[in-house]
């Protein structure tokens, strides 16, 4: 989610508070912004239409943060969505859902995708949850680690295609007070790198959703401010780092864009 509050006092702001009023995502929005960082503008930044006879897939991951909340906003539709976008595969995070709304909320979905993947929360009804939503039938569907102290929260849809694994996340919070760091980071995030791991002896692993980690400064508006805020604390961007990035897997956003101030953690 961006974060639309500008920075006064600076020109390259004045410029594009006047030549943008509308678009408030074009103004660099960071409290201190280093030589060289640009705003996060989809204008620019979204690459062009791929040839029709390109071979792709596209993906698309979404933290909902409520599903039905979402489902009926007014303006809203996921038909459109699918159409505007044409993805393949929808990733969800924090849909919230319990196993009794999933086939309810299923006919309110798009027509064209008739592979629904869900998991649910059991240990809190209601919380967390993950989905995988594809037009392309997957080769074989995993839901969690296959490890009970991980898997009663409805964190992790693990879907098998041809050519890759794709994995719909939602990593665990550090929480208020920090209580649960000690499990996301010595516990969680270890587990999930080391499947992956076993997962990419097979084929490419592409992990999408709610990380719940700003791993360097640019991906935080305010870094020195959150020192102690969960996703930011220093052992979680460190071991983010360890887990993830040093054991080959790659920040696919950072890697095309390292200069862009885009929140996307």
């Amino acid at each position: 989610m961006f974060r639309y509050k500008s920075e006064d006092g600076t020109a390259a702001n004045t410029v594009a508070l006047s030549t943008y009023p509308s678009e408030p995502w074009t103004i660099l929005t960071h409290k201190k912004p280093q030589k060289g960082w640009i705003p996060y503008n989809h204008r620019t930044i979204r690459p062009p239409p791929l040839a029709e006879d390109t071979k792709s897939t596209k993906l698309m991951s979404w933290n909902v943060n409520g599903l039905r909340a979402l489902l009926k906003l007014e303006g809203f539709s996921a038909l459109q969505l699918a159409q505007k976008e044409n993805f393949d595969v929808l990733c969800l995070q924090e849909t919230k859902l319990q196993e009794k709304d999933v086939e309810s909320i299923k006919q309110c979905l798009m027509d064209g995708y008739e592979n629904s993947l869900w998991t649910c929360s059991v240990s809190k009804l209601g919380y967390s949850v993950t989905a995988i939503i594809s037009r392309i039938k997957p080769r074989s569907v995993t839901y969690g680690l296959g490890m009970a102290d991980h898997d009663n929260e409805g964190r992790l849809v693990i879907a098998e295609f041809d050519s890759f694994y794709l994995i719909s996340g939602y990593v665990p919070n550090s929480g208020d007070g920090l209580r649960r760091l000690s499990y996301r980071i010595t516990e969680w995030d270890p587990s999930l790198s080391n499947y992956m791991k076993e997962l990419e002896k097979k084929k490419p692993v592409i992990l999408t959703g709610d990380l719940n980690c700003a791993h360097q400064e640019i991906d935080i508006y305010n870094p020195a401010g959150n020192k102690r805020s969960a996703g930011f604390i220093d052992e979680e961007r460190q071991l983010f780092g360890t887990n993830f990035l040093s054991k080959g897997f790659v920040d696919t956003f950072r890697a095309q864009h390292p200069g862009v101030v885009g929140y996307t953690y």
